[in-house]
């Protein structure tokens, strides 16, 4: 009988499939995960308790560093909690830059998953389509907003500038282009026997499971849970547009991989219809005071983010500083079934179970 001695592996915190600055300190057996502690702080930075010494126009610029893949939802979420305590009222054509601008954001940080992932799996071809799309995505982003990554370009009371001039129908040609460009990653990818051999099958976990552990986005999804909050619990102007929440039964990365493909495709048809409808003119900032000063109280506001659920809670005292600001991140929550999932896995599955969750440390970390 062959015998085998435990040994005690790090991956990470320095590791480039680890998706930032991530540790796992795993105990193998042979190959096989006996044990897998997940360890962050890494990249903490205390924005939720700098935010008590800012005003709510200074603390937009930090929610850009949290997931900073996905610049503009953050953005928004802190504006719309501070705009329902304020009871602000958003122009139509502030609403309609606000979904544009985080729809493309989603599409975006999809791709840097999918060009991310399969270059974990070793398929270089893919990230560099990826990036290629993308880039389109961040000139767009740039051109209105002046930055590349980190927007801060949401405002409370609506946005910081309008589209320049042109700059609707840029976004309109996109649309098709990337359309096709999906159809492309379908014939590279979804129908690879080596991709599917890897996926398929691999860190599975149940609805139950997924609920218990406050999952959410694709990670909720994958799961058979058609849960949405821009179609649950609509906000900004969500309602307004015909589209579809994707979801698999599955429960394993595959099933994670085809709803955050299917989830691009629906993004781009909001912003189909967006575009169609944006209005002529009109105002892109409401009338808020330039101190903003929310009443005494409390307020958690949540939007869908391409991880997921994101939460804002801020409590006020009747100052232009919040008395506390807490967000929920959702690469947080969807973080604690990782050690459950690896458990008993070999550790060549290990890289695909954790590219499969979709985590972004900034946001991990606070």
């Amino acid at each position: 009988m062959l015998r085998t001695e435990e040994m005690l592996l790090n991956v990470g915190p320095q590791h480039p499939s680890t998706h930032g600055v991530f540790r796992v300190v795993l105990k193998i057996d042979g190959e096989i995960i006996k044990e897998a502690k997940p360890v962050i702080g890494y990249l903490h930075r205390g924005t939720e308790k700098l935010a008590e010494n800012l005003n709510f126009t200074q603390i937009i610029p930090y929610t850009d560093r949290m997931d900073y893949l996905s610049a503009m939802t953050n953005n928004y979420v802190i504006c719309h909690a501070v705009e329902t305590m304020i009871g602000a009222e958003i122009p139509e054509r502030a609403e309609y830059l606000r979904v544009i601008t985080m729809e493309l954001g989603r599409v975006a940080s999809h791709l840097v998953w999918w060009g991310t992932y399969l270059l974990d799996l070793g398929a270089t071809s893919p990230f560099i389509y990826a990036f290629r799309d993308r880039e389109m995505i961040i000139n767009l982003l740039n051109e209105i907003s002046g930055g590349r990554l980190t927007f801060n370009y949401m405002r409370v009371g609506g946005v910081k500038w309008d589209a320049p001039e042109g700059w609707i129908e840029k976004v309109k040609e996109f649309i098709p282009y990337m359309r096709e460009q999906i159809q492309g990653y379908h014939q590279l990818v979804t129908g690879n026997e080596i991709f599917l051999n890897r996926v398929k099958g691999v860190g599975t976990y149940t609805k139950e499971e997924a609920l218990q552990y406050s999952l959410s986005g694709a990670n909720l999804r994958c799961t058979g849970v058609k849960w949405d909050l821009r179609k649950n619990e609509p906000y900004s102007i969500y309602d307004r547009f015909d589209f579809d929440v994707p979801v698999q039964q599955g429960g394993d990365a595959w099933a994670r991989y085809q709803v955050r493909i299917a989830e691009m495709e629906e993004s781009l048809k909001i912003l189909e219809q967006a575009v169609e409808q944006f209005p002529k003119d009109g105002p892109i900032l409401g009338k808020v005071p330039k101190i903003i000063k929310p009443p005494q109280g409390e307020t958690y506001v949540r939007i869908e983010s391409p991880r997921g659920e994101i939460g804002c809670y801020i409590a006020s005292d009747g100052k232009k500083e919040p008395y506390r600001l807490k967000f929920r991140r959702p690469s947080f929550y969807n973080l604690q079934i990782l050690e459950k999932l690896l458990v008993g896995e070999n550790i060549s599955n290990l890289i695909v179970i954790l590219g499969a969750i979709d985590i972004v440390l900034g946001e991990v970390d606070g």
